[in-house]
């Protein structure tokens, strides 16, 4: 997830009005993300189809500690404006 990915994301979560739960589920879930990856490439078959591109795009973010701590940084910055 490039910087503007996470931005173009974070803003959407805003819009949404779901900041909070955003960034509690993202905080919650860090010890899990190896598991998610894993549950991610093993329904990769199935969520292909329905999602596209945007599934190879979820395995790639689950994938990169950086990207999920961007998002956390854009969340919280979206708080303190």
């Amino acid at each position: 997830m490039t910087a503007h990915g996470s931005s173009e994301l974070a803003a959407e979560i805003r819009r949404r009005g779901l900041t909070a739960p955003a960034r509690l589920l993202l905080e919650a879930h860090r010890p899990l993300r190896p598991l998610l990856d894993d549950l991610a490439t093993f329904l990769s078959p199935i969520l292909g189809p329905v999602l596209g591109q945007r599934s190879a795009q979820l395995s790639t973010a689950l994938q990169d500690d950086a990207a999920i701590d961007q998002l956390l940084e854009e969340l919280a910055r979206g708080v303190d404006d």
